[in-house]
């Protein structure tokens, strides 16, 4: 996802104390930056990783729901003999 400063709709204050403030300045000067540009990465990627997890829950449950439609209706209270168990073709 590519952002431009015209993309930017919002903005945010935030405070925090001043060591922090002052260790990020430092960060955002060895990285030839802003501060604000650091916590907007931060945000775009944080919001990013959402996005991600949502797909994978997503997908997730669409698997799921493919192996409940495929399911042979056994139950753990079915006991099967040993050599259905262990039978190797017909798990293919």
């Amino acid at each position: 996802m590519v952002h431009d400063y015209c993309d930017i709709v919002a903005n945010i204050t935030v405070s925090v104390p001043d060591d922090v403030y002052d260790a990020a300045r430092v960060k955002a000067a060895e990285a030839r930056t802003s501060v604000s540009a650091l916590v907007r990465d931060y945000l775009i990627r944080m919001a990013a990783q959402g996005s991600e997890f949502r797909r994978l829950v997503d997908l997730q449950e669409e698997i799921l729901d493919g192996i409940q439609s495929t399911a042979t209706g056994l139950t753990a209270s079915q006991r099967l003999p040993r050599s259905a168990v262990h039978d190797r073709d017909a798990l293919r």
